[in-house]
């Protein structure tokens, strides 16, 4: 059975960092494309970062313009956790963030709608505010 468990949220100050986490289960974190989400109130739910499995594209990654050079996704396969290292931190940061996987090794757009409905995690809220 497919589960994806994000962690790590919270309040964090702007300027600062904060690495969510998502811990899978159901397949290996190498093995499928896997993207961060994000949604805040008012917004469309938005891809973030997407990876492709390890054997695809080399594993080729995608960032969305407002987080280039400030987020950085990764996965431990020790841990089968994919992260997302989130540094400089701004205020337009704040969401619920969610991981996800698509059930295929690569990601055409890193689009919400790529990824199918109930391989979701339930999400992590993160604030970003003095």
């Amino acid at each position: 059975q497919v589960q994806l468990v994000e962690s790590g949220g919270g309040l964090v100050q702007p300027g600062r960092s904060l690495r969510l986490s998502c811990a899978v289960s159901g397949f290996t974190v190498d093995q499928f494309a896997i993207g961060w989400f994000r949604q805040a109130p008012g917004k469309e739910r938005e891809g973030v970062s997407c990876i492709s499995a390890e054997t695809f594209n080399y594993g080729g990654t995608y960032y969305a313009d407002f987080v280039k050079g400030r987020f950085t996704i990764s996965r431990d396969i020790a841990d089968n956790t994919v992260y997302l290292q989130m540094n400089e931190v701004k205020p337009e940061d704040t969401a619920i963030y969610y991981c996800a996987i698509t059930g295929h090794s690569g990601f055409n757009e890193c689009r919400p709608e790529q990824f199918p409905p109930r391989w979701w995690g339930q999400g992590t809220q993160v604030t970003v505010s003095p």
